[in-house]
């Protein structure tokens, strides 16, 4: 997996591509637990790049949201059709707070 990060007024937003698996998982949780402690505490990941998200990413996601929620803040993720599906096979679309596009998910995070 690879990705950037961009800080854009109250909010972080990551830019991932590749594998979302057992074999990133990690390093993935590793890193954005550090940026959630840093700040701002507002998360948009950008996941349209993600080729395959497997349980243990589902799992990183679902730990990431909680720790931005107790943190404060709010986690908005943007996804292609292959993660989307992913996520709704385990009805977790409306707590992951999947949205289309990343003006869409920073517009969703102004609005709070």
């Amino acid at each position: 997996m690879r990705g950037t990060r961009e800080v854009r007024d109250n909010c972080q937003l990551f830019r991932l591509a590749g594998l979302l698996d057992a074999f990133s998982e990690p390093t993935f949780r590793k890193v954005l637990d550090k940026f959630v402690e840093e700040g701002p505490k507002n998360f948009v990941l950008d996941l349209s790049q993600i080729d395959f998200v497997d349980s243990s990413g589902l799992g990183a996601l679902v730990q990431l949201a909680k720790k931005v929620q107790n943190a404060g803040g709010t986690l908005q993720i943007v996804t292609n059709p292959r993660v989307t599906q992913t996520v709704k096979l385990v009805r977790l679309e409306q707590f992951l707070s999947l949205q289309p596009s990343v003006e869409i998910a920073l517009e969703n995070i102004k609005a709070k």
